[in-house]
């Protein structure tokens, strides 16, 4: 590790678990996905049904924290970079780049580029 660079700023990722998603590169192009997790620090998200990956386990083998009773091969879904993924905007079902703005409460919210109306979240609400 170079000791003579600064640490490069991390930038904050506009995307959030359960967005919806389109993949614009790679070999997943032109599937769409909901967004799983993402990891700021490596510039990467993980999005649901998409770039799909086999990992070979031994069986008795701890993996991420869980141990594997049965082994075989099993499928996950790895990280994509951040740059390869578009959100959908969810008033037009276009895929858009996303604009900043300041509401007049002072908050700040994203905007599609395509239809101009504002992306709003949809919380998903545990059933009980």
């Amino acid at each position: 590790m170079l000791r003579n660079k600064p640490e490069p700023t991390r930038r904050w990722l506009d995307l959030a678990p359960g967005d919806p998603v389109i993949v614009i590169a790679g070999k997943d192009k032109g599937k769409q996905g909901e967004v799983l997790r993402t990891l700021p620090d490596q510039h990467k998200i993980v999005v649901k049904g998409v770039n799909l990956l086999k990992r070979h386990t031994k069986a008795g083998q701890r993996r991420g924290g869980v141990q594997v009773a049965q082994g075989g091969i099993v499928d996950f879904e790895a990280p994509l970079d951040y740059s390869n993924v578009m959100l959908v905007c969810p008033s037009c079902g276009r895929p858009t780049r996303t604009k900043h703005i300041v509401l007049e409460s002072g908050a700040r919210a994203l905007v599609c580029r395509n239809c101009g109306e504002p992306y709003e979240r949809v919380r998903k609400t545990e059933a009980q």
